[in-house]
């Protein structure tokens, strides 16, 4: 199972990226608007050692790219160490999976479905989850539905582009929940195959703790369920939001990490 999630996420990237080898590495270098990193080859077996960061941090300064890692941490341990010799900061989340028998539907006080291309529809579902994520965690906060729509009008258009593109090509396909005050949670799913990782859950943070995140991940379950997929993955931020996908059916299977 986690090799099956290892294998997934080294080949999600390249709905936006380009890949180049560089040591025991897969560099994914970005031809869209927002930046990739670099992960380690899937079932390699190979220990990481500090100097083979530095390859990376070599080759992204020659691109003028930000130098990052994203990994499992089960299939490759010495990452983590390796990355932090050489004075990154690395961080450790719950990773998580659902399949098929597992799933247990949730709703919640509001409108639930899978959103269209539509710039506006995109726009806003942007702002909610920049607005989610800006002010990480479950407590309920102040920003709400003002804050989306000024972040929404501001929103760079070829983000926006880029977003919609994606959408139109069913590389992701994104999910909202809606209240009077219009779109207040948001999400997607990335299918590769039979395979899907969910990304971007975010509420407004005045709506928070009403069960809108669950709702919306429940929702993205369904569809990728309805479409060919029969293994969903996710990784929370932490234990607490980790609970928030429990309810849905997820487990926990083992960490999805980062270096900066």
């Amino acid at each position: 199972m986690i090799s099956r999630v290892d294998t997934y996420l080294h080949a999600v990237p390249l709905s936006g990226a380009v890949a180049e080898q560089v040591g025991p590495f897969t560099l994914f270098r970005s031809t869209t608007v927002w930046p990739y990193y670099a992960r380690p080859v899937p079932g390699s077996g190979v220990t990481i050692e500090p100097e083979d960061v530095e390859l990376v941090r070599a080759r992204c300064a020659e691109l003028g790219i930000p130098l990052s890692f994203e990994w499992v941490v089960e299939t490759c341990p010495s990452l983590g160490p390796a990355a932090s010799a050489t004075g990154l900061t690395v961080v450790e989340h719950p990773l998580l999976v659902l399949e098929r028998a597992d799933f247990r539907p949730v709703s919640a006080d509001a409108r639930c479905e899978i959103l269209s291309a539509e710039e506006s529809v995109v726009r806003q579902a942007r702002a909610v989850a920049g607005l989610a994520f800006s002010d990480p965690g479950t407590a309920i906060a102040t920003a709400g539905p003002v804050e989306r729509d000024k972040a929404a009008a501001e929103m760079g258009d070829d983000l926006v582009a880029a977003l919609q593109d994606r959408d139109r090509r069913g590389v992701a396909v994104a999910a909202g929940a809606f209240t009077a005050d219009g779109i207040v949670a948001s999400g997607q799913h990335q299918p590769v195959g039979s395979t899907t990782e969910i990304v971007g859950v975010g509420t407004l943070p005045s709506m928070r703790r009403r069960g809108l995140a669950a709702a919306v991940t429940s929702i993205l379950v369904e569809h990728a369920l309805d479409h060919g997929v029969d293994l969903v993955l996710l990784s929370a931020e932490s234990d607490a939001v980790a609970a928030v996908y429990e309810r849905v059916g997820f487990h926990r299977i083992g960490h999805a990490a980062a270096a900066e």
